[in-house]
């Protein structure tokens, strides 16, 4: 058993607290365990609504029977119930406050690259993802894909002007800030260089990106993780290097599934290094032999992995390194995972519990077997 410095293991960003419970003069409102795939939800897009109309979408089919045929407010009033419970009030204070604060930006910022700013796959993705995503399969995301350790996905992803064209913008957009003597959201409580990319324009591109191109690989490669239901993400970029960050302690993600790409430049260091998933119970126990694996970051290539895999990154020893990371969620799997009590399908830790239980049981069971045929014989 092998232990990473065992630093906090403190989200890269804000995590969620449990719900805090009020009191109801009702039972508090739940989701089914399954979706009912035969309901066609409605859409939500024309309502003012405090979350994405897509979490509704999404959140719909897992509604119970009894719902399902209400009226589209109705159903609007239970989910958002539940949504709120994880968002008490000082932190739908702060939500507001920051959507402000992207308003302010958006009609103030100039784009450099307009093209950016809707997705344009022919521009952005190399012909072996793209032709991938189009079948759609497993096998046709393994053609292109390694596993080189379970659960952590490495391909090759954007082409090499889309980074370019990526890295100018942020540079123009950090370029702005420091002229207009704009006071800048960090991407996360871990990063103090980089940012979110969502703030300045380009949520509607990086939602296409989870949609289209991450959604189908997670409900392939992690189901058990809300893969399948990934409806909100939060995307930005990192900078490492001389004047910038210079690694990246230990830590889980605020995700489901977390797409990181290396954009550039030119660097040496700044590997990742792995530890095995963990679910909140086991997040600071230690890590079995093959869980540890280490990735070095190449441009244009893009690492898929759980959010709750545990990972850090190495110091940037010379260079510049920038990195895309997309945290991608699932409202209908935190809302699930209330209910559960055994991750060991997804947590490396729960599993070895699990399997240490088996092997216990089946030693007792041999024991008191050789024991009885030791008393038949006597």
């Amino acid at each position: 058993m092998s232990l990473e410095p065992r630093t906090p293991a403190a989200a890269n960003g804000v995590v969620l607290e449990e719900p805090k419970r009020t009191a109801f003069s009702s039972p508090s409102p739940r989701l089914r365990l399954n979706p009912n795939n035969d309901h066609n939800p409605d859409n939500y897009d024309d309502m003012q609504l405090d979350f994405s109309p897509e979490i509704f979408t999404s959140l719909e089919r897992y509604l119970p029977a009894s719902m399902l045929g209400k009226p589209r407010y109705d159903k609007f009033k239970f989910m958002r119930e539940i949504l709120l419970k994880y968002f008490p009030p000082g932190e739908r204070n702060r939500i507001q406050k920051h959507r402000e604060y992207r308003q302010k930006i958006i009609s103030n910022y100039q784009p450099l690259h307009r093209g950016l700013y809707s997705m344009q796959p022919a521009a952005t993705f190399v012909t072996a993802f793209l032709k991938a995503v189009s079948e759609n399969t497993q096998e046709s995301f393994r053609r292109i894909m390694s596993e080189p350790s379970p659960g952590i996905f490495a391909f090759e992803m954007f082409q090499p002007r889309f980074c370019e064209l990526l890295l100018s913008e942020v540079e123009n957009f950090e370029n702005w800030v420091n002229e207009a003597k704009f006071k800048i959201m960090r991407p996360n409580t871990m990063n103090k260089y980089g940012a979110v990319l969502d703030d300045f324009g380009l949520e509607t591109m990086l939602d296409k990106l989870m949609e289209s191109f991450i959604r189908p690989i997670s409900k392939v490669f992690f189901p058990e993780v809300g893969g399948a239901t990934l409806d909100s993400h939060h995307g930005f970029v990192v900078e490492y290097g001389d004047n910038r960050d210079v690694d990246l302690g230990f830590h889980v993600d605020d995700s489901e599934v977390t797409l990181n790409v290396c954009l550039g430049k030119q660097f040496t260091g700044g590997e990742l290094y792995f530890r095995g998933t963990r679910c909140d119970k086991h997040v600071n126990s230690g890590s079995q032999s093959e869980e540890i694996f280490d990735y070095a970051h190449v441009p244009g290539y893009a690492v898929l992995h759980r959010g709750r895999h545990r990972h850090g990154a190495r110091a940037t020893t010379s260079g510049h390194r920038i990195n895309l990371i997309l945290w991608c969620r699932s409202s209908v799997f935190r809302e699930m995972k209330k209910y559960r009590k055994d991750f060991s399908s997804w947590c490396g830790e729960c599993l070895h519990e699990k399997k240490e239980r088996q092997r216990k049981s089946i030693a007792a069971t041999k024991q008191e077997l050789l024991r009885r045929d030791g008393e038949s014989a006597l």
